[in-house]
């Protein structure tokens, strides 16, 4: 509950800038977000019910988190935030981008929720998916091998590329595209970082890359 409450915070918060920057309360892209984070929000908590150390590492992670990725989650943060704003400025108030059918929208909302649940997907099946990227010695990290882990060796940051890539077509701007595809070049280098740092430290992982070659698209990279 104490999980659902502060996400839930933070995404009133976010709805709050959306129709902040948009200056009228009928955004109705902003709602429709605000939506999908309370959704999501519900999931990952049924996901983490009777999880009791999963739960503790999403919201209270343990020591050993990496400084590189606590910046990098620290400009993620900002991205997010500039999304948000240039999202309510353009199609909210000042119609820099033509106004699109709703379809676009739907589409765009089709698309975040598809990442989220691939998010979701990897959270459910992964005891140590951590919010930050860290190696769990104090919980005796293990690889995992199963579910989406068997196609793409970061099927949760592949979720949460999937899920930003749909925000500018549910917020009906394109200038909002440009601090998404952003934070997509910072997730895919938070992979990067992070997939040496697990070949390095994590028994098993040379051997797991072997079996599962592909990092976040398969075919890809």
């Amino acid at each position: 509950m104490k999980d659902f409450i502060v996400s839930s915070a933070v995404s009133l918060v976010f709805l709050l800038v959306l129709l902040l920057s948009a200056g009228r309360a009928d955004y109705m892209a902003a709602w429709v977000y605000f939506g999908v984070s309370l959704l999501t929000n519900a999931l990952r908590c049924f996901i983490l019910r009777g999880q009791r150390e999963l739960s503790q590492e999403r919201l209270r992670p343990g020591s050993g988190a990496e400084e590189w990725d606590k910046r990098l989650l620290g400009i993620g943060f900002l991205l997010t935030i500039a999304t948000l704003i240039l999202a309510g400025l353009d199609a909210g108030r000042f119609g820099w981008t033509p106004r699109q059918s709703w379809i676009w929208m739907a589409i765009g909302t089709f698309v975040t929720l598809i990442g989220a649940g691939l998010f979701l997907w990897a959270m459910a099946e992964n005891r140590f998916f951590s919010a930050v990227v860290r190696i769990q010695r104090d919980r005796s990290h293990r690889v995992c091998e199963t579910g989406p882990y068997r196609i793409v060796r970061h099927p949760g940051n592949t979720g949460m590329i999937i899920g930003t890539l749909g925000l500018p077509l549910l917020f009906g701007s394109a200038w909002s595209t440009i601090p998404t595809l952003l934070a997509v070049v910072l997730l895919i280098v938070r992979t990067r970082l992070e997939d040496a740092l697990l070949e390095r430290e994590l028994a098993g992982y040379d051997a797991y890359q072997r079996q599962t070659r592909y990092r976040l698209m398969p075919g890809v990279w």
